[in-house]
This record gives structure tokens, sequence and C-alpha cells, in this order.
């Protein structure tokens, strides 16, 4: 297993990197929010690497931090959660977020994703919640952006709008100032 690389940061591309490793070229595929952090070609950078052995390829994915790292391998866990799934909602959402969401049983929350739907979200919800359950930080109660969204929700709003602002709420926020500020925003457009 490839754990960690350091090396020269060679090409950056649309889906995800090449570094050079004394002499070898990895090509590493990573969330499009990692890429904008990344230093510029010719520099030296450090990935944090998930090594993916498939029958037919070896494939490496890479992240800024361990800890997106550790919730990427949590969400292949899920049964139907491959790794371009994976990577997807990593690129889509922080990973404070996606936990976020999973542990308040905000199934809506993960369909934002390329290639989540709701029963696959669901699914993530029901199967990954007891294993992120000591990782939630923002969140209250098994509340907050759920309520939110129902909230929002029974006022009629669609999936793509509700999606639209809950993820820049403060979870740390009464439910009724986050409804209140989502209201607010989605007012304005």
């Amino acid at each position: 297993m490839i754990g960690r690389l350091r090396g020269l940061l060679v090409a950056t591309r649309e889906s995800g990197i090449v570094i050079d490793v004394g002499g070898v070229g990895y090509e590493v595929a990573m969330p499009t929010r990692d890429l904008g952090s990344l230093p510029g070609v010719g520099e030296e950078i450090v990935v944090h690497t998930h090594t993916h052995v498939r029958e037919e390829a070896i494939s490496l994915y890479g992240f800024g931090n361990e800890s997106d790292r550790e919730l990427f391998r949590i969400l292949l866990s899920a049964s139907g959660v491959g790794p371009k799934v994976a990577i997807a909602l990593l690129a889509s959402m922080s990973g404070e977020e996606i936990v976020r969401a999973i542990t308040s049983e905000d199934p809506e929350a993960l369909t934002i994703a390329p290639g989540v739907g709701k029963r696959g979200a669901q699914k993530m919800v029901i199967e990954l919640g007891p294993k992120l359950a000591g990782r939630e930080t923002d969140v209250v109660g098994g509340t907050g952006v759920g309520a939110v969204r129902q909230a929002l929700e029974g006022l009629g709003y669609s999936t793509a709008e509700i999606n639209s602002v809950v993820g820049d709420l403060d979870p740390s926020d009464p439910i009724e100032a986050q409804v209140r500020t989502a209201l607010q925003r989605l007012g304005r457009r």
C-alpha cells in the first residue's frame, strides 16, 4: 500500500496530478477541492494517498490531509460506493459537511454530488451513521441541517434550492435561526 507521497508536482490535470518521486511519476486522482490548493508545478508536494486495487488496475487517490483520506476509506465501506462516488462527494462537500449530513440523517445533502442518488444517499446514511457517530463536530442531537431541510421542503422549496443554501449555514445556530437565514438567502435569489 502507498499511504503517502512526497515529491515534485510534475503536472496537474482535471481529475488529478502527477508527482515525481525518485524519478517515478505517480498519477494520483484527487478531489477538485484539493486541486485548487496545490503549489505550482515543479514545487515539492506531500499527498496522503489511498491505493485502490482491482483486478484490472491499481489506482492512487490523493488528499490534502489524513482526515479526508480516512473519510474516503469510510465512504468506500458503504455498499454501492466506489472510488468515483467517494471522490465526487469529497469534491462537492467538505469532510465536515459529509459527516454532518450522514450523522444528522440528511441524505438529501449528499445528492449534491454527481453520481449520488436518493437511494444511494439513504443507504450511506444508514450504513455509515454508526461508523461516523463519534466524528460529528457540529451536529447536536441528530438535528441541524436535516431539520432545516424539512422545514424548507414543507414550505415548497425544491431540493436544488435547498442544497444551494444549507451548506453555508452555521450549525451552532439554533434551528430557527438557520431556517431564517436560509429563507433570507432564498429570498435574494
